[in-house]
């Protein structure tokens, strides 16, 4: 299995036609369950220049791009600054994972300052991002019996319930596995999908229904009992932020 940080991505960076906050690997490899030949999800946050956001044309806010590079298959997606910081504070517990992974490929000071307001944005009500999540993954999984789905709903269902009993957003299912009460077969499943990227899931689709019934209710009853706020604390905080680090010019002038 190949260690995704020993590939140079720094050039995938770099090539960005505006300045990058920070580019980080999520996907398969921040969840802890990457295969042999998984692709690399890059995800990051861009920032457009000045007259972009004030002119006549419809900015760029995202950008998306799929291609081969030396043989590995990437996946880079970037917001510009305004558009995540909006995503922060709507409940998105993926944005938080993309920015908060450890994966970290490229990094600012206005990444790490934007890190350290991530947990003013968390709230009880990012429970329902973690449940939609898992209820679209599960149903992938009914409709094809592949394990990466499957794998993907005990990630997100796990990751919720962590969230609203620690205040942590961790994504690593090896790592929730021994954080949360999980299903014993979780390691093995891990295991098997190192294997390979797709393929049918050995599991007794009864028994796992029912696991997956019970992680709901659990996340319900986490929800219900966490201490986490109903609103963000730091939207303040982050309109500020978003206006200094646009005022800085950062995005005026070519990347260096």
């Amino acid at each position: 299995m190949r260690d995704v940080l020993e590939l140079d991505l720094g050039p995938v960076v770099a090539e960005q036609p505006d300045p990058v906050l920070f580019a980080t690997v999520s996907g398969a490899h921040l969840y802890g369950f990457p295969s042999r030949d998984s692709d690399v999800d890059l995800r990051g946050v861009h920032l457009l220049p000045t007259a972009a956001l004030v002119g006549l044309r419809e900015p760029e806010e995202t950008r998306s791009r799929m291609w081969d590079r030396d043989g590995v298959e990437m996946d880079l997606v970037t917001h510009d600054l305004r558009k995540f910081v909006r995503l922060m504070l709507r409940r998105n517990g993926y944005v938080l994972e993309q920015l908060l992974s450890p994966l970290v490929v490229h990094t600012s000071d206005a990444h790490r300052e934007l890190a350290a307001l991530a947990p003013g944005t968390l709230t009880s009500h990012h429970a329902h991002h973690y449940r939609g999540f898992a209820t679209t993954q599960w149903r992938l999984f009914e409709k094809t019996g592949e394990l990466k789905p499957l794998l993907y709903t005990f990630r997100v269902l796990l990751t919720g319930i962590h969230l609203m009993r620690s205040g942590e957003v961790q994504a690593d299912l090896p790592t929730l596995v021994g954080q949360v009460r999980a299903p014993a077969y979780l390691p093995d499943l891990i295991a098997a999908k190192a294997e390979r990227e797709h393929g049918a899931a050995d599991v007794d689709r009864a028994r796992v229904r029912d696991d997956v019934e019970k992680l709901h209710a659990r996340l319900d009853e986490a929800q219900d009992a966490s201490e986490l706020p109903d609103a963000p604390s730091v939207h303040d905080l982050l309109h500020e932020f978003v206006v200094r680090v646009r005022r800085e010019g950062l995005g005026d002038g070519p990347q260096g």
